[in-house]
């Protein structure tokens, strides 16, 4: 365990140990077992105290929030604590929307202004680099292909990300039903879009009616939802081979965890993606992690940069059921921090879940920004400070109001803190590097190769063609009878006429011989005769 992770000392007599605000706040962090060190005590903007400022390494699965305006420090922050997090065999996941979280794995580049804040933090600083992963969604960037299929993906989640109804959600359900008792895997997104289209389609009427509770006004909706979220390019993130989210719990041979970064290039234009990922890996954690109740130090500790992109046009479902995920991996070990600009950003049923509050610099140059303000600072407990809203507007680049949760489960007093400095590389990686990284793993062995096995898109297409080459078949079957017929017709037809013709030739000659009664009597006999051999029966009464 790092010296940043050991129980700390308590706090010592200082030069302001009889400010109020020092009284007030050191009581709070003064706490028995390992800790993640944040910084120091600030009194005003140029008052630094010996106070140390930290968060209970038990408590982070209590989750947690960094919240500011750009560039006021947010991904140091996140780094400072995956950083510590890793030195203390705790695994980490980070989104890396921007791609400087890949400096984690380079040691930091000193410098005279690094020292400097280092040691008025009494920082001992020492240029580290740390064990990372790196992975891109579906294979789109640098790092391990993350995929899904989509039957483990399940329609209940796949609903809430596109945003349907109820009747909706119940009918892509009954799509699943059908694919699962057809025999029809659903491994990508094209495959689901082809169960459905089938079930629209001439050949799958009697399919669909028989599903009941699907119409094809409903099926056409869900069709056109999976259009769009194909376009925003999810098509990448399912298929084969499937990622096993426990391959993030992973330690280094040295015991530090592994830090698994997520690369989401033009995340901004993909922001259902981003959605879906989050949901699914949580969810799927949440489903083979064993409960472990309270433990010394998380199991896993997630950083979700950029949170406002997940929130953004979410359905109520969607939200009900982040809140409800939150709510409930806590229990599995899991830890999850939302990284945004403004606390206002994170719906309220998820953000009275967050224990840990590191708030950076808020603006308030307009009224919507004034009203945030205003919200954040009453999201606060008491603090010592006379006008929080004015420090938090007052916050230097690297500085934070912070209040986590103590190793009791009560808030700590508010906290003015200047943080500590990352001691990795405070920047990105070189791509270089990170190929080699990403190419040496035994992960990207694992998951680099596609695999395109049957799926119920080569099975519908064998059907439909089966199906179209049995109706060719009957097609010329029933053309061919058709001629068959024309040309039994026109034969019977013809015979038919040469007989006539005959028995006239016959009726005029025996007319000049005979032209007495009694032949012609005969004559009469003798036609029909002739005439019922015509139709077949002339022969027998010969």
């Amino acid at each position: 365990m790092s010296e940043s992770a050991q129980p700390a000392a308590q706090p010592g007599p200082g030069p302001h140990e009889d400010s109020p605000i020092v009284q007030a706040v050191a009581p709070g962090y003064a706490f028995e077992g390992a800790a993640l060190e944040l910084g120091g005590l600030m009194l005003d903007a140029n008052t630094l105290t010996d106070t140390h400022i930290r968060i209970p390494l038990a408590m982070l699965n209590r989750h947690g929030l960094v919240a500011g305006a750009t560039g006021t420090g947010k991904t140091k922050t996140l780094q400072l604590m995956a950083e510590q997090l890793s030195a203390a065999g705790v695994p980490v996941f980070a989104a890396d929307i921007k791609g400087d979280l890949s400096g984690l794995a380079t040691p930091g580049e000193p410098s005279d202004k690094l020292s400097e804040r280092t040691a008025s933090v009494g920082q001992q600083w020492s240029a580290t680099g740390f064990p990372v992963e790196y992975y891109a969604l579906g294979g789109q960037g640098t790092g391990v292909p993350l995929r899904v299929t989509m039957s483990a993906f399940g329609p209940v989640l796949l609903s809430k990300v596109l945003g349907l109804n109820d009747t909706q959600e119940s009918s892509l359900g009954l799509v699943f039903h059908y694919a699962d008792q057809a025999g029809l895997p659903l491994l990508d997104l094209a495959d689901l879009r082809e169960v459905v289209k089938f079930l629209t389609s001439d050949g799958g009427k009697a399919d669909l009616k028989n599903l009941g509770g699907l119409s094809s006004a409903t099926a056409g909706v869900i069709l056109r939802e999976l259009i769009g979220f194909s376009d925003q390019g999810a098509d990448a993130f399912f298929g084969e081979p499937e990622f096993e989210s426990s391959d993030f719990l992973q330690q280094a041979p040295d015991g530090r965890g592994l830090i698994s970064l997520v690369e989401l290039p033009n995340l901004q234009d993909r922001p259902a993606v981003f959605s879906t990922f989050l949901m699914w890996l949580l969810a799927d954690l949440f489903h083979d992690l064993p409960e472990i109740g309270d433990a010394d130090q998380p199991k896993l500790v997630f950083f979700f940069d950029e949170a406002h992109l997940l929130f953004h046009d979410a359905s109520k479902a969607f939200l009900d059921q982040i809140a409800q995920t939150v709510r409930l991996i806590r229990s599995k070990g899991v830890g999850v921090f939302f990284v945004t600009q403004s606390p206002t950003d994170v719906p309220d049923a998820v953000l009275a879940q967050l224990g840990s509050r590191v708030q950076h610099q808020l603006r308030a140059h307009t009224p919507n920004d004034a009203k945030a303000l205003k919200a954040t600072v009453n999201t606060y407990p008491n603090s010592a400070y006379d006008d929080l809203g004015e420090v938090i507007t007052g916050l230097g680049i690297g500085e934070a109001i912070v209040t986590v949760m103590n190793e009791r489960g009560a808030p700590t007093p508010v906290a003015w803190t200047r943080l500590r400095a990352p001691e990795s590389l405070m920047g990105p990686t070189d791509p270089a590097t990170m190929q080699a990284t990403v190419t040496a793993s035994p992960r990207n062995a694992k998951y680099a190769t596609v695999i395109d096995r049957e799926s119920a898109r080569e099975m519908l297409a064998a059907k439909l063609e089966a199906g179209a080459q049995q109706a060719a078949a009957d097609k010329a079957a029933a053309e061919q009878a058709k001629a068959d017929a024309k040309k039994s017709k026109e034969a019977a037809k013809k015979s038919g006429s040469s007989s006539r013709r005959s028995t006239k030739e016959e009726e005029g000659v025996v007319t000049q011989v005979v032209k007495s009664g009694a032949f012609r009597q005969f004559m009469r006999t003798a036609a029909a005769e002739i005439a019922r051999g015509m139709f077949g029966t002339g022969r027998r009464s010969r």
